[in-house]
């Protein structure tokens, strides 16, 4: 059993101290976060765990043996290079960095102490993507052609201009660190590294200095390509659809939208499947119920305590940050950028 420090207490940090209680594999006994309110207070006294008055205080802690990042990116590789010197596990939500140098000193910092590094890129452990990973490796959908995914939220339309997701510096490309990025996970996980990418970003409906509309063309470097659209001013949405020579196959569901439920936000991220061969019907299916969040901090917890590698290698974790790193310098500069 791992004994764990939540760092970060608002809504998404909150969701993962529910996805794990009664693990066995892990626990929260202590927190810290930036605001303390009653209704801070509260929870923490409901799920069983102490506060702390920072950071620094957790990592001086003998009892805590991890801590899960629930941070804006900005804060996560000072964050990571300060427990893996006090030799704490760490588990960070995504985005791990923005350029590939900042990635790879997050990874160089827990390789030097030992510690296991997770990170949250939760919908990859969940079974339908297992089922896309096993049909694209199994040859099932023939020679894969072309890959798409569409995320959208509202949330944009009633972030607070002072909340930290409203600073374009935090959330450059509008939906892209906050939803995005899970598309691109999956595409390194299924499909291999990525060559370059083509990225336009705008701002068309709301009110804060972020946009809200993203679209990306994706060269694979194995000659496929892909294609990802996030936006932040409508209805949430999560599509994925992968074309090969043998048919097609799409995952619909849901993003984590403001105000869904803790469980909806844990275990209904995939709904309704279909797969249109060639030739013949379709096939249809509903995606199971599946906690990923509780699925990604087991995975975390008992690689820290010498089991199976977290699924997410280390050198996934940079290359998906190089590839962040690359749409954001070809929005800003309108061009074609080579993923370094």
């Amino acid at each position: 059993m791992i004994n764990a420090a939540i760092v970060g207490l608002g809504w998404w940090g909150k969701t993962l101290v529910e996805s794990v209680q009664g693990s066995d594999a892990i626990r929260f006994v202590a927190g810290a976060t930036r605001t303390v309110t009653p209704e801070v207070e509260e929870f923490a006294r409901t799920q069983g765990f102490t506060l702390r008055g920072s950071f620094e205080d957790l990592l001086k802690d003998r009892k805590v043996n991890a801590v899960v990042l629930a941070t804006p990116h900005s804060m996560h590789v000072q964050q990571i290079a300060a427990a893996a010197r006090r030799r704490k596990h760490v588990f960070c939500e995504k985005p791990l960095a923005l350029t590939k140098a900042e990635a790879t000193r997050a990874v160089k910092a827990v390789q030097k102490k030992g510690v296991t590094l997770g990170l949250g890129y939760n919908r990859r452990l969940h079974p339908t993507m297992m089922d896309l990973r096993e049909r694209v490796r199994n040859g099932a959908l023939g020679t894969i052609l072309h890959v798409e995914g569409t995320m959208s939220s509202p949330n944009a339309l009633m972030l607070k201009p002072e909340h930290w997701r409203a600073n374009p510096e935090e959330t450059p490309c509008g939906g892209l660190t906050p939803m995005g990025v899970h598309f691109v996970d999956a595409l390194i996980d299924n499909f291999g590294e990525v060559e370059d990418v083509y990225c336009m970003s705008m701002r068309r409906a709301v009110q804060i200095e972020t946009d809200d509309t993203t679209s990306v063309l994706f060269r694979m470097k194995d000659g496929m390509s892909g294609y990802l659209v996030t936006m932040m001013a409508t209805g949430g949405c999560f599509r994925l659809q992968v074309y090969g020579s043998q048919g097609w196959i799409r995952y619909d569901g849901v993003t984590h939208v403001a105000g869904a439920s803790s469980e909806e936000r844990r275990t209904r991220l995939f709904g309704s499947c279909t797969f249109q061969p060639v030739k013949g019907p379709a096939e249809t299916w509903q995606a199971d119920a599946y906690d990923t969040s509780r699925a990604a901090l087991e995975a975390f917890a008992r690689a820290a305590e010498g089991g199976p590698p977290f699924p997410i290698t280390t050198q996934e974790m940079i290359h998906g940050a190089a590839v962040t790193e690359a749409i954001i310098k070809s929005a800003a500069a309108g061009k074609t950028k080579k993923v370094l």
